[in-house]
């Protein structure tokens, strides 16, 4: 009976002391955790920063900026002009860019997005008269996309690009006789002479597609405009250069809408004279533009369904 007090006594000790082996063990993991969280988003913001400069050790050489058109031209796409321009204004920042390569494959698609992005180019060039732009056309450059290519210092293409397109359009249905085959009335209240002007529901009326088909006269005029004085005395003298019809890029360079033949990566080493290629392409926030671009996304295919948006293609 006299070992009992010692016994409980031990007992106690030993819990206490594996109480105390607990917590420090409880501590060690909840510091190994932490360190682990603040590694990992060490990392993920540096990588993120990478990323935006190009994600690329030639950054830190003369190198060829690149920035990508990729795809429809318009404010809610990836190929949106302020996209365009963050580019090619971080690759005019970096002091070691020695030319900068627009890379486009694209079908066209908005004329002010467009426009937007060539006179953005055309002032950088002013300020920058040392830092050439080039302009690389691999499968599409047309319409909207040549409107871009055309304010670069010279534009290069595959033999088999499609390059050109230089109009405008502005498409949509007639229902008309179907609704009336049907039984079905529309009935379309306005305040506005014109308010309806171009409702697939409604006849088209004489006077109001001569409107459209002058304020399209006016957009094209703009479009050959820009080409003009983008590519200067190079542009050929066939009449049917502005007619819409688009090229291959054999044909382009005959016309002069194009300068020669080579890809991305050959005027980066052949021209620019930079092999080391830095993507200064913005890299998409996809949960912001989810959030953001929805809804314009919808509100502009809706628009361009009912024959509302133009479109240089």
């Amino acid at each position: 009976m006299a070992e009992g007090p010692d016994w409980e006594r031990k007992l106690l000790r030993d819990l206490l002391q594996e109480g105390l082996r607990e917590r420090r063990r409880a501590r060690r993991w909840g510091i190994f955790f932490k360190l682990s969280g603040l590694i990992y988003l060490t990392a993920m913001l540096g990588l993120l920063a990478w990323n935006r400069v190009g994600g690329d050790l030639a950054g830190l050489k003369a190198h060829t900026a690149l920035v990508d058109v990729k795809g429809l031209i318009s404010a809610a796409t990836p190929a949106r002009a302020d996209r365009i321009v963050e580019g090619l204004r971080n690759a005019y920042a970096d002091e070691h860019t020695k030319g900068i390569l627009l890379r486009i494959d694209s079908p066209g698609g908005s004329p002010v997005q467009a426009a937007m992005v060539y006179d953005e180019i055309r002032r950088l060039r002013k300020l920058h008269p040392k830092i050439p732009v080039y302009a690389a056309i691999t499968d599409v450059g047309a319409s909207a996309a040549y409107y871009v290519a055309a304010a670069a210092d010279r534009i290069y293409v595959n033999p088999a690009s499609l390059v050109g397109s230089i109009g405008v359009l502005v498409n949509g249905f007639g229902f008309v006789d179907a609704m009336h085959k049907l039984g079905v009335e529309r009935r379309l209240l306005t305040a506005g002479e014109h308010k309806g002007i171009l409702d697939p529901f409604s006849p088209l009326k004489a006077d109001e597609k001569a409107y459209v088909k002058g304020v399209l006269g006016q957009l094209h005029a703009q479009f050959i405009a820009a080409v003009k004085k983008g590519r200067g005395e190079r542009l050929g003298d066939d009449p049917r250069l502005f007619s819409g019809l688009f090229w291959s890029g054999e044909q382009a360079v005959k016309l002069g809408l194009a300068d020669g033949f080579g890809s991305p990566g050959f005027v980066a080493r052949e021209v620019i004279g930079a092999e080391a290629i830095v993507d200064y392409t913005p890299k998409e926030d996809w949960l912001k533009r989810l959030s953001t671009g929805l809804g314009a996304g919808l509100g502009a295919s809706l628009a361009r369904w009912l024959g509302l948006s133009p479109v240089w293609r």
